[in-house]
């Protein structure tokens, strides 16, 4: 098999999805990690589907024989889906970049992204490309505002966020990453200096799925978003859809930030658990919205504000598509630049959303004007 793309983590909540769309488009892969009874489930599962399905099988532990597997197989790139980032090193992405193996990651840790420039220079010597958050964010909402933002001649404040539905498959990866810092003080963006993780709440209405508690999250866009795209001020935030539940994060918070709670994400499987108890008072149905305020050429206020909703489950895809689309492009041989990057306008808004075509997903724009589906 020519061209292998190896899939770190790949019976995750993303991995799998991943593995699913890419041996569906004919691509080779292979499958890795831990537990081989879990990789066989995902494998049955592809084939039943992809009877022709060019797919192996790889029990591998990441962090300790990754470098042997690399010398001895040589994927065309590594994806990378084992989180949480926020509390993971650069080790998995130089052991890719020594051995001259290409490297995607779906991180959304802020430091994490921002600081992966550090790779820069070990990556060019070894002649590969590396690139970290082919995710949500900063990978879609960069293609939102790069398709956007000719139509500002400034942009006063960014405010996006993401409300997955209540039923949407949740990962204990996902869940830990939001727990390391809800209640923490995060770090100052630009305008916002006093913040903390899950508080300042507002509520956001969204087309068809109605209204969301939002509160504050902690990305990389806050970082690298205001000096490439001019942008005064930026917030992030992220909402449950069941209220209690929301809440009840939010509590927790509270409980973090005074000081009686040290280690939320030690709680994560149980908290995973019990949020999963109120699925049935909510949908599988999410979304995410930005809303981009400014000047147009002539110096008129301008507000686009841009949704894309997923429905019945679909949304976990969402998350997943940078890498695919990146992954295909290291196996056509379509990426010749080389260095370690944030994924920050690398994927344009039409070709992300042509390769959601055939999932329950829609966008919506408004400009100062009613909504108009897109």
């Amino acid at each position: 098999m020519q061209n292998k793309i190896l899939i770190l983590g790949a019976y995750g909540n993303f991995g799998k999805r991943i593995s699913l769309s890419l041996t569906k488009d004919n691509y080779g892969v292979i499958i890795s990690g831990r537990d081989l009874q879990k990789l066989g489930v995902l494998k049955d599962n592809i084939v039943s589907q992809f009877p022709n399905a060019k797919i192996e099988v790889a029990q591998l532990d990441a962090n300790l024989e990754l470098a042997n597997f690399l010398k001895s197989n040589k994927p065309v790139v590594v994806i990378n889906t084992i989180g949480p980032f926020q509390m993971a090193d650069y080790s998995i992405a130089k052991t890719c970049i020594n051995n001259q193996i290409n490297y995607i990651d779906l991180s959304d840790g802020r430091d994490f992204v921002n600081e992966f420039s550090q790779l820069d220079k070990l990556a060019k010597e070894s002649n590969v490309t590396a690139i970290s958050g082919a995710s949500t964010v900063p990978a879609l909402s960069s293609a939102v505002i790069e398709h956007f933002k000719d139509d500002f001649s400034e942009i006063e404040l960014l405010k996006f966020g993401i409300a997955p539905g209540q039923k949407a498959e949740r990962g204990i990866a996902t869940t830990k990453a939001i727990l390391s810092y809800v209640g923490k003080k995060l770090k100052p963006c630009s305008g916002f200096s006093n913040r903390y993780g899950w508080q300042d709440l507002y509520i956001q209405e969204y087309p068809e799925i109605g209204a969301r508690l939002m509160a504050n999250c902690e990305i990389p866009d806050l970082d690298l978003f205001p000096p490439k795209y001019n942008i005064k001020k930026i917030m992030f935030s992220a909402g449950m859809e069941n209220k209690a539940v929301h809440l009840g994060i939010w509590a927790f918070s509270w409980l973090v930030r005074i000081g009686l709670l040290l280690n939320l994400p030690k709680y994560a499987s149980a908290l995973l658990k019990m949020s999963n108890w109120f699925d049935a008072f909510g949908t599988s149905d999410g979304g995410m919205h930005i809303i981009i305020e400014g000047k147009d050429k002539n110096g008129a206020p301008l507000t686009i504000k841009w949704f894309i909703l997923a429905f019945d489950g679909d949304g976990p895809f969402i998350p997943t598509i940078p890498s695919i689309i990146l992954a295909k492009k290291f196996a056509d041989g379509k990426i010749a630049y080389k260095g370690a990057y944030p994924c920050v306008g690398m994927i344009s808004l039409e070709d992300y959303l042509n390769e959601l075509k055939g999932f329950k997903v829609k966008t919506y724009s408004q400009s100062n004007a009613p909504f108009f589906h897109s």
